[in-house]
């Protein structure tokens, strides 16, 4: 059942609108907004068409031809609707595609498919943008919601292949994890046992418990005020199951799901107004939230009424322009990943705040991003986790611990960015023998050679681990760059330090670094 919401008038330029379109797991969807003067978006069209991407891909493996070329007629209708609007029909801002598509065997296929067809590259939500995604759905909410101004408020997200869950506290982020429980998975995972009613519910409760032992035992050290859970199915009937506040009681939410468990798939889409899509995964949905809500025994639920695909793709807009307190938050989750393998708190805090100073006064001379700059904090912060495992070739060992770790709202690219910075604070620089350096595009790999010099630099003045290094000056000078150390009367042991690790700086900005004496 298509649902297609007619365009509303702007008199907006072309340049002033943004566009955002996304490949769900069972619709394709499209926003147009017009971005206003104070930076915020106002939406001006929304489309949106069922496509059975998830259960294809949970069925069979792949997405059948059937619905890759129903995923392409789509979005050529979505691209005759901005000729119309006199925008480019191949400059979509954002084209996404939900994470679930990469299990699909035929992944590149499909999207080389969307390419050849309709000239748009589409990239996959992975689960660190999927995290920064609910984490904008979170942030809205935090000051008109009681449940989210609570001490401690966790967050899930159940969607149609994996479950994320968000730990607030005071209104800050602390915790996530995700979990590999969904609806459509979990809805083709129970399909072929053709049990119906109160025997289905149990079985997609079986289904899940493991998951949910693992939430249970996650959060077990900390006490959980209010409860949040939102998703595509779930907010589709949030109408029936909240009260003005959008709160859910529990029991109002097992009834309902109880309810559900009888009806059909068409009796669903009839009485909620749904497509097939969500139907099919409604119930699911329902019983995994329950299930969460049980299992950590929360009376009362809330559940946003606000229109699930319209705020994620606003957010997609959004996603990578992020800053302030979510750049505190992916920090915190840095600081707590170094706790776990005991870094030196004092030490990598002193070299990300000098690698801070290094990146502002050195703006024109490497042409960064405010991005580039967090992940150089983030990897200042973890470049000697690698100690845990072994002081000698540390360096290797943080490469391969960041690897294979989480940092809140950073995607899998930043995460190989980060390691591969750590990795060379120290000894070798990036050559094309190291394979996760080669694996890089050319300007990726020069992201990484810039971050690393200016790493190896910052962390030359922490040779001693004791914050010797208070104030720097720093001037640029026939081919050199000065460092000079107020306060600091001898500075051998730093000039020793710059003189193995400043080679990359030089390679890199053709600048040789001097540390002045000091007079």
């Amino acid at each position: 059942m298509p649902k297609i919401r007619k365009p509303v008038k702007s008199a907006a330029p072309a340049q002033a609108l943004s566009t955002a379109l996304h490949i769900g797991a069972g619709s394709v969807s499209m926003m147009v907004a017009e971005r206003l003067t104070d930076g915020t978006l106002t939406p001006v069209d929304f489309l949106e068409q069922p496509a059975p991407v998830a259960r294809d891909i949970f069925r069979h493996g792949s997405v059948s031809l059937a619905t890759a070329e129903r995923v392409v007629s789509i979005i050529k209708g979505y691209q005759k609707s901005l000729v119309e609007l006199g925008l480019d029909p191949h400059g979509i801002t954002r084209a996404a595609a939900t994470n679930i598509l990469s299990e699909a065997r035929n992944h590149e296929t499909v999207m080389n498919r969307i390419r050849i067809a309709c000239g748009l590259r589409v990239s996959t939500i992975d689960d660190g943008e999927m995290t920064r995604l609910i984490y904008l759905k979170t942030r809205r909410r935090l000051h008109h919601l009681p449940a989210m101004r609570k001490d401690s408020t966790l967050v899930v997200h159940v969607g149609p292949g994996n479950t994320r869950a968000l730990l607030f506290q005071n209104g800050r982020i602390t915790r996530y994890t995700s979990y590999r429980m969904g609806t459509h998975r979990t809805r083709e995972a129970v399909e072929s046992s053709h049990v119906e009613g109160p025997a289905l519910l149990r079985l997609i409760r079986e289904h899940a418990s493991g998951n949910l032992a693992q939430l249970r035992f996650d959060y077990s050290d900390v006490p959980i005020d209010g409860l949040v859970i939102i998703g595509y199915e779930l907010q589709s009937v949030a109408a029936s199951l909240t009260d003005p506040g959008g709160v859910c009681p529990l029991k109002k939410l097992r009834q309902f799901t109880a309810e559900g468990s009888r009806m059909s798939d068409v009796e669903l889409v009839k009485r909620f107004h749904l497509d097939y899509q969500t139907a099919e995964a409604l119930l699911p949905a329902l019983e995994i939230n329950l299930a969460v809500a049980e299992t950590l025994k929360l009376e009362s639920p809330h559940i946003p009424d606000s229109n699930y695909e319209q705020g994620l793709l606003h957010d997609l807009l959004v996603s990578r322009e992020l800053s302030g307190s979510f750049t505190e938050d992916v920090l915190r989750s840095a600081r707590i990943l170094a706790e776990r393998y005991q870094s030196d708190p004092g030490h990598c805090e002193h070299v990300s705040n000098l690698c801070a100073r290094f990146f502002d006064e050195l703006a024109d001379l490497h042409h960064l991003t405010p991005h580039d700059a967090l992940l150089l904090k983030v990897a200042a912060i973890l470049h000697e986790v690698g100690t845990y495992v072994s002081p000698r070739a540390h360096h290797k060992h943080s490469e391969y611990i960041i690897l294979n770790s989480e940092v809140f709202g950073l995607d899998r690219m930043d995460v190989n960015i980060v390691a591969l910075v750590a990795r060379y604070h120290r000894h070798s620089v990036p050559v094309l023998d190291h394979p996760g350096y080669a694996a890089l595009g050319t300007d990726d790999r020069i992201r990484v050679a810039k971050l690393a010099a200016l790493l190896r630099v910052a962390d030359a003045l922490e040779r001693t681990h004791a914050q010797r290094v208070s104030q720097i000056e720093i001037r640029r000078d026939h081919g050199k760059l000065h460092i000079r150390l107020p306060g600091l009367a001898d500075a051998a042991v730093e000039r020793l330090a710059m003189a193995s690790k400043a080679d990359l700086f030089e390679q890199v900005f053709g600048l040789g670094v001097v540390i002045d004496e000091e007079r």
